[in-house]
């Protein structure tokens, strides 16, 4: 087993921290490169909507069964083999997509990839064990920033290098760009990311997974912001699915104004999360400040659908990730503070395997309304289950609080 290194050797490591947050932005930059590809990478093999759709949920499928046991084994074996494994599977994965010779290949290739994407609990283990507790929103809002700065330059440069007018092989050049962008990436963490955990004697009765599924979901901090991932990875995910047949549809876009779109949301919101979030949550509380990015979220989507195509579809896109920005660090920071430093991967692996099958039922329920409802209910649908998350954030922020003073 392995414990969390002392917090002296922790200062030392943070170095490794910063090394990894410009290594994971390579790796985000080439998933942001597929995103907003998928829908017309779908269409080109002549798949129906819900077909697209599946296309979407592989990925969080894959990321479902991934980040528990990841970030359960990083608990045990170390952070940094386990990043380096999983990101190179994802470099691998990239590259079989580029020559999927049907919709049923690429569906199983997302899958798999998905699988070796579900290493954001080790990420966020790492942060954990090498950051004090008074600091770790700031620090996992400066994660939320290299991964919005990923999806800045990645979107951008998916629809500049994508050519759909060709077929399925106008896909490969951004998917194997892709694929060569997550391989520098596990090449870096291999040679400069420091292990951020040490060496322990193995625990002879360790909780079964199950077990702490159930600790997991009774606990007063834990439960709700669970719960919170869940309502918010569902709506996200489901306008991200349909958000370029949305856009083709309401507006004639094609790859490269939703790429620019996305980037132009990024390049909004990663500002934000390096230099003010941190800031903010340590003014205002944790809770509060995840509350009010959930009440921001909630607005923009209600009103994405009266946009024009133009500055205002831009902004309030904007707006959605600045709400996001400013909420999910205090989200990561608050759990981080509820759970011992034995279980900090497993626990978040839990938290995000919540996001994960949020992602795999989102895409479905938002195909569904706009196939079958109304090409705007997505965005209904979505503020109407993220609205809950505002009371959820505030009951888990008096949890916290009860705790403190226990």
């Amino acid at each position: 087993m392995t414990e969390a290194a002392p917090v002296p050797e922790a200062r030392r490591s943070a170095w490794a921290m910063y090394t990894l947050l410009s290594v994971m932005f390579i790796n985000i930059i080439g998933f942001g490169i597929v995103v907003p590809l998928l829908p017309f990478y779908g269409a080109s093999f002549h798949a129906a909507p819900w077909q697209i759709a599946l296309i979407f949920s592989a990925y969080p499928i894959g990321t479902f069964f991934g980040e528990p046991f990841w970030g359960r084994l990083s608990d045990r074996v170390g952070r940094k083999p386990i990043l380096v494994f999983t990101v190179l599977a994802n470099c691998v994965c990239y590259g079989a997509l580029a020559f999927a010779p049907s919709i049923w290949f690429a569906f199983f290739i997302r899958l798999a990839g998905g699988m070796a994407a579900g290493n954001g609990s080790v990420v966020q283990g790492y942060i954990a064990d090498v950051t004090p507790i008074e600091e770790r929103a700031g620090r996992m809002a400066r994660l939320g920033a290299a991964y919005n700065i990923g999806f800045i330059l990645g979107p951008f440069v998916g629809g500049m290098l994508a050519k759909p007018s060709v077929g399925p092989i106008g896909f490969q050049i951004p998917l194997l760009a892709a694929s060569a962008l997550a391989g520098l990436s596990a090449l870096g963490i291999a040679l400069v990311v420091r292990e951020s955990r040490v060496r322990r004697p193995a625990d002879p009765n360790p909780p079964s997974p199950w077990a702490m599924v159930g600790y997991a979901a009774r606990h007063p901090v834990i439960g709700p912001l669970m719960l919170l991932t869940f309502a918010v990875g569902f709506a996200f995910t489901g306008i991200e699915s349909v958000f370029g047949l949305w856009a083709h549809h309401r507006y004639a876009w094609q790859p490269r104004e939703v790429g620019l779109c996305f980037g132009i949301a990024g390049l909004i919101a990663s500002p934000t999360q390096f230099f003010i979030t941190g800031s903010l949550s340590r003014r205002f509380g944790e809770a509060r400040m995840l509350a009010i990015g959930m009440a921001g979220t909630v607005i923009a989507m209600a009103l994405q659908p009266f946009g024009d195509g133009g500055w205002v579809t831009y902004a309030l896109m904007a707006m959605t990730a600045l709400s996001s920005s400013v909420a999910f660090p205090n989200a990561g920071a608050m759990m981080s503070r509820a759970i011992d430093e034995h279980n900090q991967g497993q626990i978040a692996g839990l938290n995000n395997a919540a996001g994960a099958f949020a992602r795999v039922v989102g895409p479905q329920a938002a195909s569904f309304f706009f196939s079958a409802v109304n090409v705007n209910g997505p965005y209904w649908l979505g503020a109407a289950i993220v609205a809950p998350a505002i009371w959820l954030a505030i009951a888990a922020g008096r949890a916290v609080d009860r705790q403190a003073r226990a």
